[in-house]
């Protein structure tokens, strides 16, 4: 009995499988650019895989050129034809024109904080000495290039509030600059540091100089493209050049340690980062710096989970650790003893996941994650539970920085129907008063949020998001947007977002599970994600877009998928394994060639997720779900818009573009696969103003027509 209901699932699946490859008559109704192909083939473990489009990695090639060129045009002229974009575009203008914050930080006796008028390309960044002072201009990025592609990627305050150093990143690339800005004066000083990526600053408490983490200088040809290993943490002392910093830490020995830097708020310890990759684990290294030519030394070093420092007490350091603590717990570890027997737990693991700490009023004020929203508690030194920081509802919070005699803080909420509001708290009293709140051109109360949970593929239960309009229909007609990431114990949490209110505004529905890969629910949750087990992300989608479909919020003809970076592969994977689900998928500077991933600039890195190709096991499992793989000659793909950047270094173009390649080739349908390649930037952080515009105003403008939105509807967009 059982072999025949096993046959019998064999043969409908066989069936279904057919079902998804039968396109409506017609087929492509789109003359794509000519995209050549090549006799390239590699052998994996003695499997032979076929790489056509390999000349499309060369991204300073003539021929690639001249192929993005082609592909923008076609791309351009579709969108241009679409009757609802320009009402899209001005009612998307019209909301993003509101005043908004940056947490405050207090630094050296000055508060710090970042504000944009509304369209300002780049966010400036503001300094006073109490909050009764009007705010002095200290840095705007917006003068630093006339397109506002400058980014400022990030700051460091010098204990005695002398000093600014400031990061740039110059079109999206992950590449920094780091200056120093004299407070005072509000003067650059001419310090100039180059070839920074993926690093913080770390100032010494006097002033004279800060740590700081870099690579090697690559060549021009192939700075953005070119792997990254062997990165050093140096320091650099203030007014001399760069040739002139100390090295202060490297493992020649492990071309794949990262190192980051902290100072103790004693000043007294440089507590070193070693991380490896991007998996959830790190290294702890530490310096006395009280002590001249004392040693580096190892405190953590069997990358066994990851540790973040909070503070110390003298010798005595306090971290949050996964370590025998999926969702975290707090311990103090004496670095004069600092054996295993002898660590010390102050805060135990809970039912909910530890997100982050800090040392504030002689108090921990600890952020968790309840079923994918915040929760504050506030413990004593000792570990006991003293009360909760209410927050005011289901929603996101962060921020609680400050020094550990601090009573004031500041931190962030927002939900998807609240735009960011900026509070202080007084832990004297326990009591939240708003600093900075934004005036958003919408009524909150037209909208409802609600939590539901499914059963995904293996009976896992997964909560999910669904934000809509007051009065949803639930006959299947609602076009909706199923968003989602899925990795790198990354959370999705609640979060305003005047582009996804536009959609709403729209009729569409917006929609977030919270897939396995990510973090909600501690390490266990993101393992449960990655290398062999990463169909279980693809599964939690799909499971998702089932449930939506059953329950009649959506049905595949008005239902669309998007995600960026990892979540662009999520889109790719699940668009080519189920494609009759979907009506259109929008893959944003997604990681789709999941066989050559690690061969470009940090891609490396993400193997703790993905695993490697270079793995015989691995390989097998990688090539059963890449996008680019597994796209079928006469497939019947939904609409497709991919996007990418030519600054991403990070997720290299090269990704989209051999995917779009391929893509169209395979369509067998008249669904448009088009690709959205934008100049003078990147991966998305730092993205200026404008940009975000018309960025979004191309993906809900593709999607009214993909989903067959009425012009009348979309074009509403900001009506009542």
């Amino acid at each position: 009995m059982q072999r025949r209901l096993t046959l019998l699932a064999s043969l409908l699946l066989t069936h279904f499988a057919a079902m998804a490859q039968t396109c409506p008559a017609g087929g492509p109704a789109i003359s794509y650019p000519a995209s050549r192909t090549v006799m390239q083939q590699d052998v994996y473990h003695g499997t032979t895989v076929a790489d056509p489009y390999r000349w499309l990695e060369d991204a300073n090639s003539d021929e690639t050129h001249a192929w993005v060129e082609a592909q923008n045009r076609l791309t351009q002229g579709y969108l241009g034809q679409i009757a609802a974009r320009d009402a899209i575009r001005q009612r998307l203008t019209r909301l993003w024109n509101f005043e908004r914050f940056s947490v405050p930080f207090k630094e050296g006796g000055r508060y710090f904080y970042s504000r944009n008028d509304g369209l300002q390309n780049q966010s400036v960044l503001y300094t006073m000495k109490t909050l009764a002072d009007v705010p002095r201009m200290l840095l705007d990025p917006n003068t630093l290039a006339a397109d506002g592609t400058v980014a400022l990627a990030g700051t460091a305050v010098s204990p005695d509030g002398r000093y600014l150093a400031y990061s740039t990143a110059a079109s999206g690339s992950d590449w920094n600059e780091i200056r120093v800005r004299d407070i005072e004066t509000g003067k650059d000083t001419g310090d100039l540091i180059k070839w920074v990526k993926f690093s913080n600053t770390a100032w010494l408490h006097d002033g004279t100089g800060f740590f700081y983490s870099r690579y090697d200088e690559p060549s021009e040809a192939t700075k953005l493209a070119a792997v990254n290993y062997f990165q050093k943490l140096y320091f650099h002392k203030m007014g001399t050049p760069q040739s002139a910093d100390t090295l202060v830490y490297e493992r020649p020995d492990h071309k794949d340690w990262g190192f980051g830097a902290e100072v103790s708020e004693d000043g007294r310890y440089l507590i070193i980062n070693g991380s490896q990759g991007t998996e959830n684990k790190n290294r702890v290294f530490y310096k006395d710096l009280s002590r001249k030519g004392a040693p580096v030394v190892a405190l953590l070093e069997e990358f066994d989970a990851a540790y973040r420092f909070i503070g110390n007490d003298g010798p005595v350091f306090l971290f949050r650790t996964e370590r025998a603590a999926p969702r975290g717990r707090i311990v103090a570890i004496d670095t004069r003893k600092p054996a295993l027997a002898n660590w010390k737990q102050l805060v135990a693991e809970s039912a909910n996941t530890m997100v982050s700490a800090s040392l504030l009023n002689n108090q921990l004020v600890i952020d968790y994650l309840s079923d994918a929203h915040s929760l504050v508690k506030v413990f004593d030194l000792k570990g006991k539970p003293l009360h909760d920081i209410e927050l005011p509802g289901i929603g996101s919070a962060g921020g609680f920085g400050g020094k550990r005699g601090d009573s004031e803080t500041f931190y962030s909420y927002t939900s998807f129907t609240t735009p960011t509001t900026i509070y202080r708290h007084d832990l004297k009293t326990n009591k939240s008063s708003v600093y900075r709140q934004p005036r958003v051109d919408f009524d909150p109360a037209a909208f409802e949020v609600r939590q539901e949970f499914y059963t995904s593929r293996d009976g896992t239960r997964v909560p999910m998001f669904i934000v809509a309009k007051k009065g949803l229909k639930h006959d299947g007609s609602n076009p909706t947007y199923l968003y989602g990431y899925g990795g790198f114990n990354i959370s999705l949490t609640p979060a305003f977002s005047v582009a996804n209110l536009a959609w709403l505004e729209m009729g569409g529905v917006y929609v977030v599970p919270n897939l396995r890969g990510g973090g909600e629910y501690g390490e266990a949750w993101h393992a449960a994600g990655t290398r062999l087990q990463k169909q279980n992300v693809f599964d939690d989608f799909i499971g998702a877009a089932e449930w939506l479909i059953e329950h009649k919020i959506t049905s595949p003809a008005k239902l669309a998928i998007g995600g960026g970076s990892n979540g662009g592969l999520l889109v790719g994977a699940t668009m080519t394994q189920r494609p009759e689900l979907f009506a259109a998928a929008i893959p944003q500077v997604g990681v789709l060639d999941m066989l050559r991933f690690h061969k470009f600039t940090i891609g490396w890195a993400w193997t703790s997720d993905y695993g490697s190709s270079d793995n015989p096991d691995e390989f097998k499992a990688l090539l059963k779900y890449s996008p680019l793989h597994n796209l079928k000659q006469g497939g019947c793909y939904p609409a497709t818009m991919i996007t990418t950047a030519d600054h991403d270094d990070r997720v290299v173009p090269a990704h989209s573009f051999k995917f779009a390649a391929a893509a169209q080739a395979a369509q067998g349908a008249a669904a448009p696969i088009l690709i959205r390649i934008d100049s003078k930037a990147g991966h998305g952080a730092g993205k200026p103003t404008s940009k975000q515009i018309d960025e979004v105003t191309d993906r809900w403008g593709f999607l009214s027509r993909a989903l067959q939105m009425d012009a009348a509807g979309a074009s509403a967009v900001g009506q009542p």
